[in-house]
Order: structure tokens, then C-alpha cells, then sequence
């Protein structure tokens, strides 16, 4: 889903959130334009500092520098911003998420450049919650509703925005609308203190350059939830598949994926500080290829799953998702290990018994289906048929028994007829996901779709489509979670259930949500005392009821995943 991360820093002032896409154009009039409007606070000796800066054959003699030198070419656009400026200097910044998960960890990232160049954190606006892009907007003329307001007494605010709009709407943005002062892209967050410190000159600053091989590898996330039992690990950044609906190759870039060893070292880290679960993250998570050694190189690829194509040539050597997942797992025992969201066509046979032989690895997969119709699917280019995918859901029950499974479902998408939607209907009831995203189709420039395909379902269609597939998965779902009725869960604690304070919730196995009484159990030791579910604990819950979203059950007492695993 289309999303971004908003930000503001206060004090001297600046707000945020982003799209990904087309880079900054600083040239010789840009660099006089901004020694024109430069004024005070610090700032007197801009004008010169900015005439001596970098000039067009500065730009033309660094173009695509070597992965090696990549991360010293900030530096060396440095000198026209004094260093007291490009310092956070205690300034205060204001961050809120919006969209899909990997913006959340691009936040994390952000936030970690700049606290490291001397920002603080304020929690201070209050959130939003509402569809991503629509909620974007509507908090960006807020934000400047504010801005106009502020006495200039004050320090000025400065409105930003980070994250995968910028490619697709940085020209309305930044000039129609004119709503914002900062603009990076989501590989371009190492160059956030310089695009602050243009910002406060009074000039809109933006970089929203693709990178070809930016993996943020050497940059530790701060947790922006530091008690959480739970975390994401970003393992890869953007996507090749290329499917034709799909803006995410166009605003995230191609794929690359981060070292090994520096994955390894997040995973410890977030072990040490008591996180019990990690979800291995990117957008085709496991077609993860790491390519950092000469050793790596010589790897043999693994093949596709069966009945699966792409549209890009094989992909030669590199240590692939299974070693990862392999390593990962090893860290801590005690740790679940998930991963989302991965594309059918990389379900190696290896991959599916690791997820089975390891007793910290969720039996829960993610298998995307978009349609059930293969001429729907081919319009999608998404490299199988109805065929394939069923044989492949098939090969996975088979494999991992009790597999929990979820989708990704797309309504009225360009050309489909209601043949093909009764198709997709059946493909629902005849999987029985017990998790569910459903979506209606909409149209994104740049796609494959956009420049070939006619978005030709009415919209009441789409909407009349995507009920009944809801409505079908709900059915569905709940027969599918009615069958743990009776059975026991081993569930990871979360904290206190929203509903009522008397309950704790969390999720099982297979990322189902679990809501139980907040009550005395056994301590899983044998000794016979009993105490109270914290956060982070691992404890059995016996199920007394079902619906398509919840597990409703009762306390029995605390264990571990080890013994948990021992006894099934």
C-alpha cells in the first residue's frame, strides 16, 4: 500500500514524510537562488560559503560513484553548509508512519541518521489513523495551516516528507501544492542533516535518487517502540518482478540485499535486548541474494518453484533466503522467526523443511495470490497459474502440517470479468486462508498497467467484488481458526488486550491473534507456583472459541518454545 513517514522538527522547527523517485536538481542558478534568500540565525555567511560550494562539474565529476566512495560524496557537498548547521543541535524532530511495514523500518532508519547527527524526539502531535495516502494529505495541509500560523518570534517549522510517495508525486508535492519544504526518498536518508540544513535557509531541499545498491547494512534501527516484544529486520530493499500493477520497482528501486553478517548482527542485538520475535522483512523477502564476498559468488542458485517463471534471467550465485533463514534461526532458540512478504515463485523445497525442522521458525507462510484466475494472473505477469499456485499450497501442507497461510487479494484489476472474479471466489474457499489483505485494484502511474491495460472495472464493481471476497474469506477463515477450538496454542504475550483491561492478548504460531483472561497460571517450572503472564513470555492457551480474525481461550501456564516443541 502506498505510504510514507511524516515528520516534524520543532524548536527550530521541521515536519516530514516522503516519496521515493526523481532526484535533486541543484545546478548554478539553484545555488544563487538560495544565496539570494538566505537570512540570519547563524546563517550570515551562507551566501558565500554557498558561492564557493560545489559547482556543475563538481556534480558531473562524481556522477555514480563506486559503491566504495558512495558514502563520502556527502561529505564532499558539505562545505557550503557550515558544520553548527548541519548538526542537529539539540533540534526536535516529529515523526509519524503511514503505509505498509517496511515504512515503519524506514522510519527507524531515518530516526537513526538523525539522532546520530544530534536530533531529539518529540511525541508531542497527535496521530492519524487513516487510509495511507488520503491521510497524508489531509496532515500535510494541517501541517501547514500550522506553519502559517507560527509567530515569527518562533522558530520557523519546516514540513518534510520520507518514504515511496516521493518519486510518484514529488512534482505536486513540492511545487503544485506546495506543502512541504524537504522531500527524501527512501535511499536517500543518509543525506537527511544536509537536506535540513538547506531547509533551513528557507529553500525546499529533495533527494529521491534510486540506489542501486543502498541498504542502510551499517545503520542499526533505533526501535521506536523499545519494550516491544516483537521487531522487523529489513533483509533486502526494492523488487525485480515487476509485476504490472505493482509501483513498488519504481519507487524502492531494484533489488539488493544486506550482508549476511550484518543482518546476523541486528537479529543478536534485538536477542540481547529481550525482543522474542523476529520477522525477516523486504518486498520479495526471500529472494534475498547476498553477494558482499567473493566467496558468496560461487553459490549454486536454487531453483524456482514448480510451475513458476520470471521475468528476468536466473540470478547467478550468492548466499540465498534459506541460508539466512538458517542462520537467523540459530541466534536464539527462544526466538520466533518470521518473514514476510515473499513472492510463490521462491519456495524452494529447502526453504519449506527448514520452516518445518525448526522449532523457532512459524509454521505460518505468506503466499500471495493476487487472482484466481490464471488469464487474470497473466495480465499481472505474476510468472504461474491457478495451477501452479494450488500445487504449490498443496506442496506446503504436505510439507509443514498445521501450516497456518495467508494472501494478498486484489479486486478488479484491469480486464476482469466476473467469470475471473467466481474464480478467485473458489481459490478462497478452497484454500481457507486463516489470514486475509484484500484490496481494490488502483490504478498507479508508471506501472505496467498504466501504459498497457485499460482500468476498465467500474468502481462500484470493484467495491460489490471486494465485499464478496471479504465476506468469503471471513466464512472461510473462521472454519479454518474453528478447528483450534479445543486444541492448545503456545502464544507469545503482547500486553493487555484494547477491549478490556482483565485480558492479555498476543498471537500464536500462525500470527492469529489470541485474547485470554488475565489470570494466576503455573510457572512452567514444575514447582508448583504460579504467577501472571508478562509481555514476552511464551505461554499455552487452550482455545474455547473462534472467529475469522480471534482466538478466544484460556490460561493454562508458562513454557518455552523448546519444551513447546518437545511435547507436539
Amino acid at each position: 500500500p502506498p505510504g510514507a513517514a511524516l515528520g516534524v522538527p520543532r524548536g527550530r522547527g521541521l515536519l516530514w514524510g516522503s516519496p521515493p523517485g526523481a532526484g535533486a536538481a541543484w545546478g548554478p542558478l539553484s545555488w544563487r537562488r538560495a544565496r539570494l534568500s538566505t537570512r540570519g540565525r547563524g546563517l550570515e555567511d551562507f551566501g558565500t560559503r554557498l558561492a564557493a560550494g560545489p559547482t556543475l562539474r563538481h556534480f558531473l565529476r562524481n556522477a555514480s560513484p563506486p559503491q566504495e566512495t558512495r558514502h563520502q560524496l556527502v561529505e564532499e557537498l558539505e562545505p557550503y553548509v557550515p558544520s553548527s548547521i548541519l548538526e542537529g543541535a539539540r533540534r526536535k524532530v516529529y515523526l509519524e508512519t503511514y503505509g505498509c511495514q517496511m515504512n515503519v523500518n524506514d522510519t527507524e532508519i531515518a530516526w537513526a541518521i538523525l539522532q546520530k547527527s544530534g536530533y531529539l524526539r518529540t511525541h508531542r502531535l497527535e496521530e492519524v489513523w487513516e487510509k495511507a495516502e488520503q491521510a497524508i494529505w489531509n496532515r500535510l495541509r494541517h501541517l501547514t495551516a500550522l506553519k502559517s500560523k507560527r509567530l515569527r518570534s518562533q522558530a520557523p517549522l519546516r514540513i518534510g516528507i520520507l518514504g515511496c510517495m516521493a518519486e510518484r508525486l514529488k512534482e505536486e508535492i513540492l511545487h503544485k501544492e506546495k506543502l512541504v519544504d524537504i522531500v527524501a526518498g527512501p535511499d536517500a536518508y543518509r543525506d537527511l542533516p544536509r537536506l535540513l540544513a538547506v531547509a533551513e535557509s528557507g529553500q525546499q531541499a529533495a533527494n529521491v535518487l534510486l540506489s542501486l545498491d543502498e541498504t542502510y547494512a551499517d545503520v542499526l534501527p533505533v526501535q521506536t517502540s523499545p519494550d516491544a516484544t516483537s521487531a522487523f529486520v529489513s533483509i533486502m530493499r526494492g523488487c525485480d518482478n515487476m509485476c504490472s500493477y505493482c509501483i513498488v520497482p519504481f519507487t524502492r528501486g531494484r533489488e539488493r540485499s544486506r550482508p549476511l553478517a550484518s543482518i546476523l548482527q541486528e537479529v543478536k542485538m534485538l536477542s540481547d535486548q529481550g525482543v522474542k520475535e523476529v520477522t525477516l522483512l523486504g518486498q520479495n523477502v526471500n529472494s534475498f541474494r547476498d553477494t558482499s564476498e567473493v566467496q558468496f559468488r560461487s553459490a549454486a542458485a536454487p531453483g524456482l518453484s514448480r510451475g513458476f517463471s520470471t521475468i528476468y534471467r536466473a540470478k547467478e550465485g550468492g548466499l540465498r533466503f534459506a541460508h539466512l533463514l538458517d542462520q537467523a534461526s540459530r541466534v536464539d532458540p527462544e526466538m520466533r522467526i518470521r518473514f514476510t512478504s515473499p513472492h510463490p515463485k521462491d519456495f524452494p523445497d529447502e526453504v519449506l523443511q527448514l520452516v518445518q525442522d525448526r522449532h523457532n521458525i512459524c509454521k505460518q507462510l505468506h503466499l500471495p495470490a493476487q487472482s484466481g484466475s490464471s488469464r487474470v494472473l497473466e495480465a499481472m505477469r505474476r510468472g504461474y497459474t491457478r495451477e501452479a499456485y494450488l500445487e504449490l499450497v498443496q506442496r506446503v501442507r504436505d510439507s509443514i502440517p498445521g501450516v497456518s497461510l495467508s494472501s494478498d487479494f486484489i479486486a478488479g484489476f484491469c480486464g476482469e470479468t466476473e467469470d475471473d472474479h467466481q474464480q478467485t471466489v473458489s481459490l478462497l474457499r478452497q484454500v481457507r486462508y486463516n489470514v486475509g489483505f484484500l484490496f481494490a485494484y488502483s490504478m498507479r502511474q508508471k506501472t505496467r498497467a498504466y501504459h498497457r491495460l485499460q482500468d476498465d472495472v467500474p468502481a462500484e464493481v470493484k467495491r460489490r467484488r471486494l465485499e464478496e471476497l471479504i465476506s468469503v474469506f471471513r466464512e472461510e477463515a473462521s472454519r479454518a481458526n474453528g478447528a483450534m477450538v479445543g486444541r492448545s496454542q503456545l502464544v507469545l504475550v503482547e500486553g493487555p488486550s484494547k477491549r478490556s483491561a482483565a485480558e492479555l492478548c498476543g498471537r500464536n504460531d500462525g500470527n492469529i491473534r489470541v485474547v485470554f483472561p488475565d489470570t494466576e497460571m503455573e510457572d512452567g517450572t514444575g514447582s508448583g507456583a504460579v504467577v501472571r503472564a508478562q509481555p514476552g513470555d511464551y505461554v499455552l492457551v487452550k482455545v474455547t472459541s473462534a472467529s475469522s480474525q480471534t482466538l478466544k481461550g484460556v490460561l493454562l501456564r508458562r513454557t518455552s518454545l523448546r519444551e513447546s516443541a518437545a511435547h507436539r
